[in-house]
């Protein structure tokens, strides 16, 4: 089995910066693609972004050039640098990991879903 946590969340002012991370435990050779997504309240939960075992990312539009998704395999972390933060990217993030290789950009090929950390924007 595989845990996946997030951590760093918090309140931040329009135009600042966070840094997300994930950490993966457990059975870790079967984690492949790892992605991030987000849901706002009242809204579905959205793909922000994703990244391949060997660092091949892939972003949603609304996140591309202010977001960037890295991780180190050696400590089994996926991170999400997050910049010049909006408003609207008030939401809880979320943390997948999945046993399928490539870039993955379907919730349903997530195997292993983290509790999520709250990310406030707000003056």
């Amino acid at each position: 089995q595989v845990q996946v946590r997030e951590s760093g969340g918090g309140l931040v002012q329009p135009g600042g910066s966070l840094n997300l991370s994930c950490a993966a435990s457990g059975t870790i050779f079967r984690v492949k693609a790892m992605s991030w997504y987000r849901q706002a309240a009242g809204k579905e939960r959205e793909l922000v972004g994703t990244i391949t075992s060997i660092g091949s990312a892939n972003y949603a539009d609304s996140v591309k050039g202010r977001f960037t998704i890295s991780r180190d395999n050696d400590k089994n972390t996926v991170y999400l640098q997050m910049n010049s933060l909006k408003v609207e990217d008030t939401a809880v993030y979320y943390c997948a990991a999945s046993r399928f290789s490539g870039l993955q950009i379907e919730p349903r090929a997530y195997h292993y879903w983290g509790q999520g950390t709250q990310v406030t924007v707000s003056s």
